[in-house]
C-alpha cells in the first residue's frame, strides 16, 4: 500500500477499507492519507468515519512498514469501509513548515557545504541540525532574509518518485545524513524550482508563496561540528 501523501499532499478526504485492528484501537487500512510521526514531522489527526459514527485519530505512526491509525473510541472491525478526514489545519502548517526547513537547509547547505544531521517540525517552532566547524552567528541570521527572499519568488515546488541510481545522480540529493538505506530503490525527491533537490517523505506546499516569513530566533551550539538553528513564522503560528 502506497500512503496518498505521497503523490498528493493536499489530499484532504478519503475511503478505505479496514485491514487489521489490533488492541481495539489500532487500526490498518488498505490506503491511507494520514501522514505517521516519521522523519522529525509530526503525525496528522483527524477522523474516521464509519456511516454516521466518528472515530477521532489521535496518533499515527510506522512500524515495521506499516502504517497504524490510534483511534480514541473503539468499535471498527476489519472489513469496515470508513472515510477518512485529515485535520487540514494542522497539516498545512506542518507542509509549510517542512518546504521552509528545505529552503533553510539548502542555503546552508549551499553557503558552507555542511549535511543536515536532523530537523524536528513544530506548531510553533522548528529546529534544523548540521555539522558546521565555524559557528557564525552573524551568517546564520543572514539565511533569515534569505529564506524570505526565496518564499517571496512564488517558486514551485514538485514531487517526482525515481529509481534510487537516478535519484542520487542528482548533486547534494540527501541532505540528511543516512536518510535512506541500501534496500529503498524508490526515492522520492522534492523539488524547490532553482533552489532545492532533496530526497524527501514529507509533506510540501505547491509553492513557495504559501509559507509565511520567517525568523530566525535562537542559534546554539550543541558540541562538536553540530550546530542548530530555530526558526518559526512571523504571522500564522497557531493552529
Amino acid at each position: 500500500m502506497e500512503p496518498l501523501y505521497l503523490k498528493d499532499c493536499y489530499l484532504k478526504e478519503f475511503e478505505a477499507t479496514v485491514k487489521n485492528v489490533k488492541d481495539d484501537n489500532f487500526i490498518v487500512l488498505d490506503n491511507t492519507a494520514f501522514y505517521p510521526d516519521s522523519g522529525g514531522q509530526p503525525y496528522d489527526t483527524g477522523i474516521l468515519i464509519r456511516k454516521d459514527q466518528e472515530f477521532p485519530v489521535v496518533y499515527v505512526g510506522k512500524f515495521d512498514s506499516v502504517i497504524s491509525h490510534e483511534i480514541s473510541i473503539q468499535g471498527l472491525c476489519p472489513g469496515d469501509i470508513v472515510n477518512g478526514i485529515i485535520n487540514w489545519e494542522r497539516r498545512y502548517l506542518f507542509m509549510k513548515y517542512h518546504t521552509a526547513c528545505h529552503i533553510l537547509s539548502a542555503i546552508i547547505h549551499n553557503e558552507t557545504g555542511a549535511q543536515i544531521t536532523g530537523n524536528q517540525l513544530g506548531d510553533k517552532k522548528t529546529r534544523v541540525d548540521f555539522s558546521l566547524e565555524d559557528f557564525d552567528r552573524e551568517l546564520i541570521q543572514s539565511y533569515e532574509s534569505r529564506v524570505n527572499e526565496v518564499i517571496d519568488q512564488g517558486r514551485p515546488v514538485s514531487i517526482n518518485i525515481m529509481p534510487r541510481e537516478e535519484a542520487f545522480s542528482i548533486p547534494s540529493v540527501v541532505k540528511l545524513k543516512d536518510a535512506f538505506p541500501p534496500d529503498i530503490q524508490q526515492i522520492r525527491v522534492i523539488t524547490i524550482s532553482g533552489i532545492d533537490q532533496q530526497a524527501c517523505g514529507g509533506t510540501h506546499v505547491a509553492n513557495t508563496n504559501e509559507i509565511p516569513h520567517i525568523e530566525i530566533f535562537k542559534a546554539e551550539n550543541k558540541g562538536k561540528n553540530n550546530r542548530r538553528i530555530y526558526f518559526r513564522f512571523i504571522a500564522d503560528q497557531s493552529i
